[in-house]
């Protein structure tokens, strides 16, 4: 019989797709107590699979014995259950896009100290083999100065992803690089550092009544530090999911991390160092039709119970989060829509 390995207490607010991988990863780590969807079938089945409590309402979930709250809820409800779940007195982990508008970000972490609690955001990306190497090569200054970056995100979702269902929708989705592509925005804060100007063009191109906002975007970047950089991204990728890449062009190398979704080094060519023996990374979240960012769920558990049991740093906190979301923010309040 398997043993969990702490005595942590769950909870799930939101049992769509994502949740299963979050549920998988609980009974590893501790123990999932209650799940909680607004749609009673999704609750059942969820709280069922794993002997959990059904509930139909956040505040019937937040009556439970729970330590740590799971936000799995549309993007543009996150903040509401997060700062819901801290204001009962839980921990929160949640799912990306910490929000979508950063005011509620900022309501979160907040709420979050006012509560004396940990807040954690799901940036799974940043474990992916290829990006934490490439990452240690930026601290350690082994690239020398960098001139430019470019980051390309072509994926599909065709009619049949946003059909019936809160993607696509400006009030619970909030638009393309929320949904599909905040992962990757996250990693150009987490290499780069802080935006200073963007520039871009947006348009619904192949998706026209289908959802409320862009399927296409050409952005341009001026980082703080000087480093120019350059976005292109699509869900029009015919289809299936094309690429996910990243490319640094710097003073003592140049260097592509790619792949569907930044899970291969593709190339590089450094000054006096070579990149070997990558270990292998796990398998893309799978969502039947279409495949997702690498599922690297267990690592975002593994170090959240060690920052609770061992105050060791946070892998993802609460802060970046709030970077993704204002580079984001920025992005879409200086573009041109087409």
């Amino acid at each position: 019989m398997h043993m969990p390995l702490t005595d942590f207490r769950f909870g799930i607010i939101g049992c769509g797709r994502i949740a299963e991988r979050h549920a998988a990863q609980i009974v590893r780590f501790g123990r999932l107590v209650a799940v909680c969807d607004i749609i009673a079938t999704s609750a059942d089945t969820l709280a069922k699979k794993y002997n959990a409590h059904a509930c139909y309402t956040t505040a019937s979930l937040l009556l439970q014995q729970l330590d740590i709250v799971v936000v799995c809820t549309p993007n543009g409800l996150h903040a509401i259950h997060t700062i819901e779940a801290l204001n009962a007195g839980f921990h929160v982990l949640c799912e990306k896009p910490m929000a979508i508008q950063f005011a509620d970000c900022t309501k979160m972490m907040a709420t979050a100290e006012l509560n004396k609690k940990q807040l954690f955001i799901v940036k799974q990306n940043r474990f992916n083999p290829p990006v934490q190497a490439v990452k240690a090569l930026i601290d350690e200054h082994k690239l020398g100065r960098i001139y430019s970056v470019q980051l390309n995100c072509y994926w599909n979702r065709d009619a049949s992803y946003y059909k019936n269902s809160w993607k696509g929708t400006k009030q619970y989705d909030g638009g393309t690089l929320y949904t599909q592509f905040s992962h990757f925005i996250d990693l150009l804060y987490w290499f780069f550092g802080n935006v200073k100007n963007a520039q871009a063009i947006l348009s619904n191109i192949a998706h026209p009544v289908i959802i409320e906002f862009e399927d296409t975007g050409i952005v341009n970047l001026e980082f703080e530090n000087g480093i120019l950089g350059g976005i292109h991204y699509t869900v029009n990728s015919y289809r299936k999911n094309m690429e996910g890449s990243l490319t640094i062009f710097a003073e003592k190398g140049t260097i592509k991390i790619g792949g569907e979704y930044l899970n291969e080094l593709e190339y590089q060519l450094i000054e006096n160092y070579v990149i070997n023996d990558l270990p292998q990374g796990s398998p893309a979240n799978n969502y039947g039709n279409y495949t997702g960012s690498m599922s690297n769920h267990d690592k975002v558990y593994e170090n959240m119970i060690d920052v609770l049991l061992h105050g060791a740093p946070a892998y993802a906190n609460a802060y970046d989060g709030l970077k993704t979301v204002e580079i984001i923010g920025r992005i879409y309040k200086e573009a041109r829509y087409i």
